[in-house]
């Protein structure tokens, strides 16, 4: 992969156009896809055997679960080495337990599934992102998050409709397939990396010797902000890649276009926000974003609240609200999803990175399973109206802190550390 720019003379390991880093994208690309195509399958494939909408939210509030418990071990095996490993064990837990999934509709062995790549996923998540941020030097963390964000979004924009739109029209066989092999590749390109992070691993564990509870709790401090606006934005967006193709099932075009036009809008959105976030001081993408994100969702519950617990038919208005309503949510969080991260990094510091690592991809995948789980239970009660509704509430609760972040920081990507003592 080219990348259009070249590195600053004496950047960390060549930088955006290390070897290192086009492996870490390419290992990026492969097991994200694994984790896209099963998304919104598994929900349906547990709909389809009768576990109904919180049996499917349950199947991804679990694979969140393990997600977020792996997560939370990870800055510790971080720092003592996990960079060589972590990656490349997480892509064959998440591939290889995928070819059970299609032998049965039960819904006792889909969680434990869901549970067994979930602690997978938790390790690719973790490790990638912090990888992204190592491998460049500073000036360039703003692109790599922005490029790391677009290998994570690719798989989202193209894999998920794919696997929607091949499971309802050839069978579900060829997606689970297709799933179980990508993380696989993916497990073979990140054992190419070469990083030498002893020096670091060593450094990061003296400084977690010493550190104190009011170290962490001050390094916590300073994530906490954007945490939150994660979390909640990520508690929305569970109403999208898991729920949005049941209600659209008798029309499969309108699920696929909606699924594509947010895949796609996200990738855009991480991508202009990187961009954005190296050039140096300027207006913060966090309130556009999150602005974004809640007008989108907003449309989206207006279009599906005749939907009932199904629709036979959505009328043109319908499904230009869907796409457009998609679209626009899509482009906010992903906007909102960089901003996020790349504020993280720059707050905790290169001895942190780990940590902050950890704490953007917890936010997102803890909001996605309680979202999921949540949702779940207020579709199936209520039905997917209600449901996408409520999501737009927890959008909407994502612009009081963009706001103050904004007001913070100035533009949302710089701040002082918490090695500087600084927090917000």
């Amino acid at each position: 992969m080219a990348l259009p720019f070249s590195p600053a003379p004496g950047s960390r390991h060549d930088g955006l156009r290390s070897r290192a880093f086009r492996l870490l994208l390419l290992a990026t690309v492969a097991s994200f896809s694994g984790y896209a195509m099963l998304l919104p399958l598994v929900p349906l494939w547990a709909v389809r055997g009768g576990a109904g909408e919180i049996g499917a939210g349950a199947t991804t509030a679990v694979f969140m679960l393990t997600t977020v418990a792996m997560q939370l071990g990870m800055p510790w095996l971080l720092a003592r080495g996990g960079y060589r490993w972590t990656f490349v064990t997480g892509s064959l837990l998440l591939g290889l337990p995928t070819a059970l999934v299609g032998l049965s509709f039960d819904l006792v062995p889909l969680l434990v599934v869901a549970a067994v790549r979930g602690v997978g996923f938790g390790m690719v998540t973790v490790v990638g992102s912090a990888l992204a941020a190592r491998l460049v030097p500073p000036g360039q963390i703003g692109r790599a998050a922005g490029y790391y964000g677009m290998a994570v979004g690719a798989p989202l924009l193209v894999v998920l409709p794919a696997g929607v739109w091949l499971s309802l029209n050839v069978g579900f066989w060829v997606p689970f397939l297709a799933a179980t092999l990508a993380p696989l590749l993916g497990a073979v390109a990140a054992a190419a990396i070469r990083l030498d992070v002893r020096g670091d691993a060593d450094r990061a564990g003296r400084d977690g010797q010493r550190a104190d509870g009011r170290t962490v709790l001050r390094l916590w401090g300073t994530l906490a902000a954007p945490l939150v606006a994660m979390l909640v934005l990520a508690v929305a967006s569970s109403a999208v890649v898991t729920f949005l193709a049941i209600p659209l099932a008798a029309a499969p075009w309108v699920a696929t276009a909606g699924l594509l036009g947010y895949s796609a809008a996200v990738l855009v959105g991480r991508w202009a926000a990187g961009l954005a976030n190296d050039r140096g001081p300027g207006r913060s993408l966090l309130v556009a974003g999150a602005l974004g994100a809640s007008s989108g969702m907003i449309l989206l519950a207006w279009a599906l609240w005749p939907a009932g617990q199904g629709w036979s038919g959505p009328g043109a208005v319908a499904v230009t609200l869907v796409i457009v309503g998609a679209v626009l949510f899509g482009a906010g969080f992903g906007g909102v999803q960089n901003e996020t991260m790349v504020l993280m990094f720059r707050r905790s510091g290169p001895a942190e990175y780990g940590t902050a690592s950890a704490a953007w991809n917890i936010g997102f995948d803890a909001g996605t399973g309680v979202g999921a789980l949540g949702l779940g239970v207020v579709a199936q009660t209520l039905g997917y109206g209600p449901a996408f509704a409520v999501a737009a509430v927890a959008a909407t609760a994502c612009l009081p802190v963009a706001l103050s972040l904004a007001r913070r920081t100035g533009r949302g990507g710089s701040a002082p550390s918490a090695a500087d003592g600084g927090a917000y």
